[in-house]
C-alpha cells in the first residue's frame, strides 16, 4: 500500500524556528470544522523527531489561507514568538507570492491600493478605492512573469499583511486567481484549492540575527509545474536592508 505523503514539506528547522511549505487545503489553525491542523501535525512531528515528552509549544507566525499553499513560518520558542511578531509588524520580511489569473492584467507590473473591510460571518473582504469605516489599508507591488496555457503567472509582493488581500485585490483588478469562486472565479477547480502560493520569504533570524532566505517547492500538481519555466528569481543581499521603510 502506498504511503500517504504529508500535507507539508520542512523547509528549515532549528531550535527557534520551524518553516513548512504546506499543499492546499490543510487549515494553518484549527476552526469550527473540527479537521486536522497543520499545528497539530506539527507538534507530533516534534514530539516524535525530538522524543519529546507532554506539551510541545509551536506557534504559527502568520497564516496562509485553507485553499493556499506554500510558506508557513512556526516559532519554538516564545522568544522566538515574540520577535517574529514584531519582525512582521515591522514590515522587516519579504514576502512573495506566485498567483495564477486567466484575465491579462492591464500593465505589466504595478501597485495596488485598496481599502478592505472584513465580513467575519462570511469570511470575506469587500474592496473600496477610498478609506470607509472599519477599512484597512492594503498595499501590494505584483509584476506579471509570463503566459502559459492562456493564464499569467503573476509575482506578487504585498506591502501590507491583511487578510484576503492578495485574493481581494487581484480580483478588484479583473483578475480572480484560478479556482477562488469567493472573489469571483467563475469554476471551483476539482479539490478547492486556489492557485496562490507563498513561494519565497525574506528575513532576518530573530535570535541568530543572519538572513534568512526560504523558498518553497510549487504544489504536486501538473498544471502548476508548467509554470515553472517563467521562474526569474533574483534575490540580492541588498535586499534585507530594509524593505518598505
Amino acid at each position: 500500500m502506498k504511503k500517504k505523503l504529508p500535507p507539508y514539506q520542512v523547509v528549515y528547522e532549528d531550535n527557534h524556528l520551524l518553516i513548512v511549505n504546506k499543499e492546499p487545503g490543510i487549515l494553518v489553525q484549527s476552526d469550527r470544522t473540527g479537521d486536522a491542523s497543520l499545528v497539530e501535525i506539527l507538534r507530533d512531528y516534534i514530539k516524535e523527531k525530538y522524543n519529546k515528552p507532554g506539551d510541545v509549544f509551536l506557534h504559527p507566525v502568520h497564516r496562509l489561507d485553507r485553499p493556499v499553499s506554500g510558506l508557513v513560518v512556526f516559532a519554538r520558542t516564545s522568544k522566538a514568538l515574540e520577535r517574529m511578531m514584531e519582525i512582521f509588524r515591522k514590515r522587516q520580511v519579504q514576502k512573495t507570492y506566485w498567483a495564477v489569473v486567466r484575465r491579462k492584467p492591464p500593465e505589466k507590473s504595478g501597485k495596488l491600493v485598496s481599502w478592505l473591510v472584513k465580513d467575519e460571518a462570511k469570511n470575506q473582504v469587500t474592496t473600496y478605492t477610498h478609506e470607509v469605516a472599519g477599512s484597512q489599508r492594503a498595499e501590494l507591488n505584483y509584476r506579471v512573469l509570463g503566459k502559459i496555457n492562456e493564464h499569467y503567472l503573476l509575482e506578487v509582493d504585498p506591502i501590507t499583511g491583511r487578510p484576503h488581500q492578495i485574493r481581494a485585490q487581484l480580483a478588484e483588478m479583473g483578475c480572480p486567481i484560478r479556482g477562488d469562486i469567493k472573489y469571483g472565479y467563475d469554476r471551483p477547480t476539482p479539490d478547492k484549492k486556489i492557485y496562490l502560493h507563498a513561494r519565497r520569504l525574506y528575513f532576518q533570524h530573530p535570535v541568530k540575527k543572519e538572513p534568512l532566505i526560504c523558498k518553497a517547492g510549487l504544489p504536486r500538481d501538473p498544471f502548476w509545474e508548467e509554470f515553472l519555466e517563467l521562474d526569474q528569481e533574483e534575490i540580492k543581499d541588498k535586499n534585507i536592508d530594509f524593505l518598505y521603510e
